[in-house]
């Protein structure tokens, strides 16, 4: 098939969490004809139960110079939101190496330009997506306050919100405790157990999961192929560029691949003899249901409490609690005793809430590199026509558009030996 820039081809998309279905809609709408495959269904893996915040304005990364002070509590607490627990696996301390590598400063400071730039870009494509598809997800755009427990921390974060406002960042503004109640209200009791917080009036919330599944229906509508239940087994290949993808009900054969498949991309990478430094950042929600008799006492503004790691979003009549970053490899058990902590947190945080009820208690891998920046566009060594759209870490739903974006001009430029092998610069991030 010959690609011309008003028919660029068949592109088949691996992965049908937001950061695949966000790519399958943005190259749908450029012409190309798309093939989204996933071994399971729309949103079933870090998409589902995520922590519902559009965190467009406050995106420092994990990578942060603090993370040494912390390590001793790392290593040995096991009641820190952060939790290593070392396998005998060189994945992990691969990117546990590159990961302490990327902590500090002005590693921190660059990763957090990149990341602002593509978050900028995301809001607008995303809000604009919405508009036009019009769909059922719960979007909220009422603000986000990130709370902190002493007067260290809310100097680090002073000194963020300055760095981010001389990159270009939205408006944010350093608020005591009293003006937390302000804002949020419900954080009544909370107030003299904090130093203070930062108050972002531009944030959003959106159901991750609802999204992907209203995504997917309204895709399918528009002819987009879904091969869903049906993993890759493998990949064929010919003189530098792959042909097909091999699942168990025959061969997918394309004229670009897009490997969007989170944690999974880096195994499907491993068999295009390439290693991906996207490992598996575990995390935890519970959602709390919220009736007339708990309504005001329930947070209307997306709150993150940043000493227990913990985000409290509300979708409509409930209340997502998400948090917690385990380095744990590929296990997707829900642990019991997370959620009792996430339990325990809603309780101090928001003491009237009734969490007697479902919970829905879920876990899921975000896929993360070591800066906490994503793999956008080729790397070396690929096959040219693979194309990578993944290691978005805790922010995949809020770049999954902007990333989206940028993968569809690669691929639009492709033919050009300046784009074709240089990736975009969200993709240095090893």
């Amino acid at each position: 098939m010959t690609n011309t820039p008003s028919s660029p081809g068949h592109v088949v998309v691996i992965g049908a969490g937001i950061v695949g279905l966000a790519t399958a809609w943005t190259l749908s709408r450029d012409g190309w004809q798309v093939t989204v495959i996933d071994a399971g269904q729309p949103g079933d893996g870090a998409s589902g139960g995520n922590g519902a915040q559009l965190s467009y304005s406050y995106v420092q990364p994990l990578a942060d110079p603090g993370v040494w002070a912390q390590l001793p509590k790392l290593l040995l607490s096991r009641d820190s939101p952060l939790r290593l627990r070392p396998q005998v696996d060189p994945a992990q301390w691969s990117w546990l190496l590159s990961f302490m590598m990327a902590c500090r400063t002005s590693v921190s400071r660059d990763s957090t330009r990149e990341l602002l730039a593509l978050a900028a870009l995301s809001r607008g494509l995303f809000e604009g997506m919405l508009q036009q598809e019009q769909l059922d997800c719960d979007f909220s755009a009422s603000g986000k306050l990130v709370l902190y427990p002493d007067a260290v921390g809310l100097e680090s974060a002073r000194r963020q919100v300055a760095l981010q406002a001389a990159l270009g960042g939205a408006e944010q503004r350093i608020v005591s405790p009293a003006e937390c109640v302000d804002i949020e209200p419900a954080l009544a009791h909370y107030a003299g157990r904090i130093a203070g917080g930062v108050h972002t009036p531009s944030e959003c919330a959106v159901d991750c999961g609802q999204l992907c599944v209203a995504l997917h229906q309204r895709l399918k509508a528009r002819g987009v192929q879904f091969l869903l239940g049906q993993p890759v087994l493998g990949w064929h290949q010919e003189q530098g560029r792959v042909n097909a993808v091999r699942l168990g009900s025959g061969e997918v054969r394309a004229d670009a691949f897009v490997l969007a498949a989170g944690t999974g991309s880096a195994a499907l990478a491993r068999g295009l003899g390439l290693r991906l430094p996207v490992y598996p950042l575990k995390g935890y929600s519970i959602t709390v249901p919220v009736d007339a008799s708990t309504s005001s006492a329930t947070p209307r503004v997306s709150v993150t409490d940043l000493a227990r790691k913990v985000v409290f979003a509300r979708l409509g009549d409930r209340l997502r609690v998400a948090g917690m970053a385990e380095l744990v490899g590929e296990d997707r058990r829900v642990d019991p005793a997370r959620i009792e902590s996430l339990k325990a947190t809603t309780r101090d945080v928001f003491p009237q809430l009734n969490l007697s009820g479902d919970l829905q208690p879920w876990s899921g891998l975000r896929p993360a590199t070591p800066r906490g920046l994503p793999l956008i566009g080729r790397v070396d060594r690929a096959p040219e026509n693979v194309w990578l759209n993944t290691g978005h870490g805790a922010l995949g739903l809020t770049l999954a558009m902007g990333s989206a974006e940028r993968l569809r001009t690669l691929l639009r430029t492709a033919s050009t030996p300046a784009s074709r092998y240089r990736p975009a610069p969200a993709a240095c991030s090893a």
